[in-house]
């Protein structure tokens, strides 16, 4: 349970809420820092603070080297070297040069500009020019597909956007230039080393490096002209959301929501301060990485910049022998979404099915140990020496908290990382809501809760009696959540009158709320739970409902299945599944059942399909899971689900529709099609 200061309280007595953290009962936090009411005013106040500290880190390419793969293939690697640091001072004149030749260009205050680029400090560095001079940020996702970029610079007419060389070569290709010009365009202006043709774009776009800006800036008539700061209701950010749902939704940040929100998350954290090491590497159009990075600058931290490519030694991109990012930084805080550390827990696995019995029976040993101890609220200093200190070293051997969201932890990852890494908190939040909800105590080691409201923020529960949810559920009350506080974004970006802002709405307190169409119930202590999504539930033909996520969640389980996607179809019995398979399992399955194949004849190969099906009625028996949630029949994919292949979002939620439209013909033959 977590502890009293954690918990919430209905304030009206009634199990549907409206549940408050108990310390702000009386009224919800607006601000961390008295009078620092704008994003621009905490920059200013770190800088301040922290003036010589470290700031933004970056590694340094020293070369690129082709690694031909047993099979032909050939992958880029990468040899990095240390990271080179920026003070807060040097970030600040940076910030000011940049946005001072941003205006230079044009750039007006209150209209919007783009942003489409991959995590890093420059990415940084504009946001904060942006944000200083108030002209609202546009962001975009960096692996939306071509038509979503347009569509997002169509919407929001802005006439500059900011890039990299590297997604100019793959995203914004030549071919699409003239396409891009007639959203409004005028500059484009990119971070990074690579040489730029700029003959290969129309004449009516001007292209600029960053470096070329940031010294137009630099000029005195430049530097010396005056201009408007910000006020705490001027919209700050419109972000793209990544749209597991047709097409992406740019939702309105003003700067009082976000403030607010990030003061509802950093009071969670404990210790947060200029001794801490962040490491980021999720993508920055995402509401958590931006909060997260935005927080830990706020309190003096450092923030090293990486890739989910080059973050652990084994990373695709690190030469092997050579350091990933985290051995390099050493971090102490990493947020993650559960994808990563389902992966760092089947990597940890690999290795452990790798040692003898005796050694894999004293990990075990050790391992169960420690869970007891970890569930009693206490640590075991002599497992994490014996035991856990090699496993730490994956992530550099420093980390002291992690934060997991975007989407929901399994109970058997969040137990393994709090385990041999360090405490886990598991955060809830929409980007509607500033990615602010609730976030469970560090010290709070129970699973498959995402704990009590942040101080910012308060929870309702809303009667779904068609999915069989309301506040009189025994044994805790459960319905749709509502998140209201000042952290609850403006609505969506030019869709007034289209009926998507119907799940924003203000009430009689003048208070704003989001309807998140998310299940929930609320412990006894005031500590929620995510039970369901009201999306994801389907009804079969003969009447019954089911849950899609909370199938996949439990098959997810075994170590066969990397990712799965469960089907129904309302007009049929029975339940089919795509099944993306761990190639080093699944291949000694294979080898068990005398099948040699490629990879790709084997994920093909109706045996292999069977053996499968075998497994996952297995864990549905062990899951205590009723027989028409089981799928009946699967299709086994040899390509992993990326970001980039446009079946899941960045933060490796399915796109459930382009995944339906991909194996359309799959779906046709596993329900019997003539």
């Amino acid at each position: 349970m977590a502890k009293l200061n954690f918990q919430a309280r209905s304030l009206s007595g009634r199990p549907e809420g409206p549940y408050r953290a108990v310390e702000r009962a009386d009224a919800l936090v607006t601000q961390d820092f008295e009078g620092v009411d704008t994003l621009d005013k905490l920059f200013v106040h770190a800088v301040k603070r922290f003036s010589q500290a470290s700031c933004l880190g970056t590694r340094e390419v020293l070369s690129e080297e082709e690694d031909k793969q047993p099979n032909g293939k050939i992958f880029k690697k990468l040899v990095l070297g240390d990271y080179s640091w920026m003070t807060y001072e040097e970030v600040s004149q940076a910030v000011e040069s940049f946005g001072s030749g941003l205006a230079a260009l044009g750039q007006q205050p209150h209209n919007t500009i783009a942003i489409f680029c991959e995590t890093r400090a420059e990415w940084m560095i504009t946001a904060q020019a942006c944000f200083r001079r108030n002209f609202p940020l546009v962001t975009m996702y960096a692996t939306l597909g071509e038509d979503a970029v347009a569509y997002g610079l169509n919407q929001c007419g802005a006439t500059h956007l900011i890039t990299s060389t590297e997604l100019l070569r793959t995203k914004l290709k030549v071919h699409k230039a003239t396409d891009i010009a007639v959203s409004g365009l005028q500059h484009v202006i990119y971070a990074g080393s690579d040489e730029v043709c700029h003959a290969d774009y129309p004449q009516s776009l001007a292209m600029h490096s960053m470096q070329e800006v940031m010294e137009l800036g630099t000029k005195p008539e430049n530097l010396s002209k005056e201009y408007e700061r910000p006020t705490a209701s001027d919209l700050a950010v419109v972000m793209y959301t990544s749209g597991s749902t047709g097409k992406p939704k740019g939702v309105k940040m003003q700067h009082n929501n976000l403030i607010a929100g990030m003061a509802g998350q950093c009071e969670r954290i404990p210790g947060l301060g200029s001794q801490d090491t962040y490491i980021a590497y999720l993508p920055l159009a995402h509401v958590l990485e931006l909060t997260a990075e935005i927080s830990c600058v706020s309190y003096g931290c450092r923030l090293g910049y990486s890739s989910p490519h080059t973050l652990t030694d084994q990373s695709s991109k690190i030469k092997s022998g050579g350091k990933g990012d985290c051995s390099v930084l050493k971090p102490t805080l990493i947020a993650a979404v559960p994808e990563i550390m389902d992966r760092i827990c089947k990597n940890v696995n690999g290795k452990l099915r790798e040692m003898s019995v005796i050694q894999r029976t004293l990990f075990k040993v050790g391992y169960n140990y420690k869970l007891q101890k970890v569930s009693q609220g206490a640590d075991s200093p002599v497992c994490n020496m014996l035991f856990f200190k090699r496993v730490n070293l994956l992530l550099g051997g420093c980390v002291r908290l992690m934060l997991s969201g975007g989407a929901p932890l399994s109970a058997s990852t969040q137990r393994f990382m709090n385990v041999c890494f360090c405490p886990v908190a598991v955060g809830y939040g929409l980007t509607e809501t500033c990615g602010a909800g609730t976030i469970s105590e560090f010290s709070d080691y129970s699973t498959g809760r995402v704990g009590a409201p942040l101080i910012c923020s308060e929870i309702k529960l809303r009667d779904w009696p068609e999915g069989g949810y309301t506040s009189q559920d025994k044994p805790h009350p459960r319905g749709e959540i509502l998140i209201g506080g000042p952290n609850v974004a403006m609505g969506y970006y030019e869709s007034e009158g289209e009926g998507e802002n119907d799940n924003f709405w203000v009430d009689e307190a003048g208070q704003r709320w989001f309807c998140t169409g998310d299940v929930g119930e609320v412990h006894p202590d005031g500590c929620l739970q995510i039970v369901d999504r009201k999306k994801d539930l389907v009804k079969l033909q003969a009447g019954e409902y089911v849950s899609l996520g909370k199938v996949e969640a439990a098959l997810k389980n075994s170590p066969l299945i990397d990712n799965i996607c469960v089907y129904a179809s309302s007009d049929q019995n029975y339940l089919i599944s795509f099944v993306v398979p761990n190639q080093k399992q699944l291949t000694e399955l294979a080898k068990k059942n005398g099948v040699e194949e490629e990879w790709e004849e084997l994920c093909n190969h109706t045996k292999m399909e069977e053996e499968v099906l075998k497994v996952i009625k297995e864990i549905a028996v062990t899951s205590k899971m009723e027989r028409f949630e089981v799928p009946q029949k699967i299709r086994l994919s040899s390509e992993a689900w990326t970001p980039e292949t446009g079946l899941v979002t960045d933060a490796f939620k399915l796109k459930r529709k382009e995944l339906k439209n991909h194996y359309i013909k799959d779906i046709e033959r596993l329900y019997g099609a003539q």
